[in-house]
Order: structure tokens, then sequence, then C-alpha cells
């Protein structure tokens, strides 16, 4: 994982960017309106069975500029209070989904929580893993956190498929944890602490970020 910001700035900034092997991420902003809502639009239907319902009246980003401008300003003001840090998931420069940094606790616990989607036209390809790895070393190693997961509903396989290939931790279903399209839903919480990740980091960054060696590529 690369990191990039301009000198002297501070890494909450926009123009914070951060590089995987193939992946960017990098925070969203209003230009992203037409590419972000195209992506949502199209895979409507993949993702909003996993997602938390809209508030009543709420205007929905993918159909308006103006509401999508107040995402970012809102996901903005996160990074910079260190709430949370948003980010889009680039692949050949083009919009691919979004990797998410979010519930941010620091004192004591110092934790956060990992959310992602895709568009289905890019699934199955590994990017989303590439993704959480570049962010499991921004978290761990810029930000300091000690302990972050990734909460899933079980039946969600694809989701799923993301935490146990990177070999994240299973700690058990915690019972109607979120509700999720209007219903409260079961989630399994996958985790990861900042000792896991000192002794993984290296396998993980061989397997997800370095450039293989001719001969060895293959699918993730």
């Amino acid at each position: 994982m690369s990191m990039d910001h301009p000198r002297g700035s501070h890494p909450s900034l926009s123009a914070l960017r951060l590089y995987g092997r193939r992946v960017l991420l990098r925070p969203l902003t209003v230009a992203d309106f037409s590419a972000w809502s195209e992506v949502r639009r199209r895979n409507h239907d993949w993702l909003t069975p996993w997602e938390p319902a809209r508030p009543v009246g709420a205007v929905d980003p993918a159909q308006s500029r103006d509401a999508f401008s107040a995402r970012c300003t809102a996901r903005d003001r996160d990074r910079a209070t260190g709430a949370g840090y948003a980010f889009g998931l680039f692949v050949d420069a083009a919009f691919a989904g979004e990797v998410n940094l979010a519930n941010i606790q620091r004192g004591p616990i110092q934790t956060g929580t990992i959310g992602y989607w895709i568009d289905r036209d890019r699934a199955g390809q590994g990017y989303v893993a590439e993704g959480v790895v570049v962010l499991l070393g921004y978290a761990f190693d810029e930000l300091r956190l000690h302990r972050l997961e990734v909460c899933i509903v079980p039946r969600n396989t694809n989701s799923r498929r993301v935490a146990e290939k990177l070999g994240l931790r299973d700690e058990g279903v915690a019972v109607r944890m979120l509700e999720i399209n209007g219903t409260w839903e079961d989630h399994i919480r996958y985790a990861i602490t900042a000792e896991e990740w000192s002794e993984r980091c290296d396998e993980l960054s061989a397997a997800w970020l370095r450039r293989p060696s001719i001969g060895q590529a293959g699918a993730r």
C-alpha cells in the first residue's frame, strides 16, 4: 500500500490517495456524481438487500446531484474530525465501488468498522479484498487504530467471501444487530487487531498488493 497527499497537508483532506496493486482508493467528490450514480442505479437490485433503508423523505443521492454533494460534504466532515474515512474504489481509473472505514472510536477502544460494495460487473476479481488490505494498512499504520471489524448478514455470501479470503477472525453472530432494508438482521462479526495485522501484514501485502513474479500471477 502506498499513500499520497500534498506536502504539508493533513491526510484527512480530499486529496488523500491510497494505492494498491490494481486499485486506487480516494475520497469521492461532486465531480464523481455521474459515474457513481450510473453504477448505483445499474446495481440497485444487487445492493439494496444489504443496506439500511433510506429514511422516509430522504432523497436518493443516485438521483440527485445536490444529495450526492451533501453526502460528499458529510464524508469530508467525518474525515476532518476523524470519525470516518470513506473512499471510492477505482479500477483502471474508473469508479467501481466503495471501501469505507466508519464508526471510529478513540480512547481505550481505538476501533472502527469497515464496509464495502462493488459494481456487480467487477465482482469476483478480488478488487474489494485488495481495497480492504489497502485500508487495513492505512487504519493500523497511519491512524493507529487497534481493532477493525466487518459485520455481514450471514446469507450475504459475496461479502463474506471477502472477509474469509483475507482470513479475518470470525467472532460469531450478533443477533438482530442492524436494521437492513427494513428488517433487523443478524450479522457475523469478522475482526482483526493491530497485533494480528503486525503478524500478517507481509503475508497479506504479498498476496494482494505486490506485483507477482512472472508465472505466479493468478486470480484472487
